[in-house]
């Protein structure tokens, strides 16, 4: 499959043919042009050259698809270009981070119509107006932590939160608006301790064993119920811990400053529950929400489905995967 919308895709196919492992080669029974704007009449020509270079066939050309913005994104590639969603009243803010992970937890914020989610990019200061900026999951905690420094956004965040604004620190971005990050046996590179950024009275110790698992839980601060899962190394505690994030089947999870303002947690994918994520945005002042974002994302997928239909020989392609294996 090769994308077009980036350009060079005939080059892309025909290079990548080219430098194969005549084993693997053989293996091709065709190709795809992805994401192709415009007419794809207008490639007939292009389509051809391929055919002919590649010597397997075109199965399709897929037109650009516009609803795709609303599904979540394949890898972090989608961030470069990700900007400023929405034009709605409450402003989020989300750093870019150099090691970010599971961005998919903002899909659902950035879909609802009162809201105006900015990721911002390394080079640029968090913006000043923003009311609720979130520190999203990291690969990697401390190196990010000091990318995070690096930008100057220590003191850009230090200095909303000084004028009122909200933070939430998700995962990983919630171990850094601690005190301190401990790695005690180097986990994430040398063992030793590290500064957090202080916001949130917690201190994290990094522990080997990774902690996965699927919850049910109830935010605090609104009482409503949540889906969510972990996935993380260490344990945070400390006094801000007695003002948990949620509670896990009576156990408290996450924390709180003194104020709410600054909430920490380890729950990904919260904001996909709606009645959670209608709640916590009333508490911000939204008072129009998008409708549910579990259905909005399967009508979107069964629209992907009816254009994939369209414009792929989908006969062709499952014909092919009946064929006996090669040896």
């Amino acid at each position: 499959v090769g994308n077009i919308h980036r350009g060079g895709v005939i080059a892309s196919i025909v290079g990548t043919l080219s430098v194969i492992e005549p084993d693997d080669a053989r293996r091709l029974k065709g190709f795809l042009v992805n994401n192709f704007r415009g007419d794809p009449e207008l490639f007939s020509e292009g389509r051809r050259f391929l055919e002919r270079r590649a010597g397997i066939p075109c199965l399709g050309v897929v037109p650009h698809f516009p609803g795709a913005s609303r599904l979540p994104a394949e890898d972090a590639m989608a961030l470069d270009d990700a900007g400023e969603a929405g034009s709605g009243g409450l402003r989020i803010a989300v750093p870019r981070l150099s090691r970010m992970a599971n961005f998919d937890d903002l899909d659902p914020l950035r879909l609802e119509p009162e809201i105006s989610l900015r990721i911002v990019q390394p080079g640029e200061p968090l913006p000043g107006d923003a009311d609720l900026v979130i520190l999203p999951g990291s690969k990697s905690t401390i190196a990010d932590l000091a990318f995070f420094r690096d930008q100057g956004w220590d003191i850009d965040l230090k200095a909303h939160a000084r004028r009122g604004g909200a933070v939430l620190g998700i995962c990983g971005g919630y171990q850094m608006l601690g005190r301190r990050i401990h790695d005690p046996e180097g986990l994430e590179g040398p063992a030793g301790s590290v500064d957090g950024l202080g916001l949130l009275d917690v201190e994290t110790v990094l522990l080997p064993d990774k902690t996965t698992r699927r919850t049910l839980a109830s935010h605090c601060l609104t009482g409503t119920p949540l889906k969510a899962y972990e996935i993380h190394l260490g344990r945070t505690e400390g006094p801000d811990c007695a003002r948990p994030f949620a509670t896990i089947r009576d156990r408290p999870e996450g924390a709180r400053s003194a104020d709410g303002r600054i909430q920490g947690t380890y729950l990904h994918g919260a904001f996909e529950s709606d009645a959670f994520r209608r709640a916590f945005l009333a508490s911000m002042g939204v008072r129009a929400f998008g409708p549910s974002h579990a259905t909005r994302v399967e009508e979107t997928i069964d629209a992907l489905a009816r254009h994939l239909e369209s414009h792929v020989n989908l006969r062709r392609i499952l014909d092919l995967a009946t064929e006996p294996k090669l040896p």
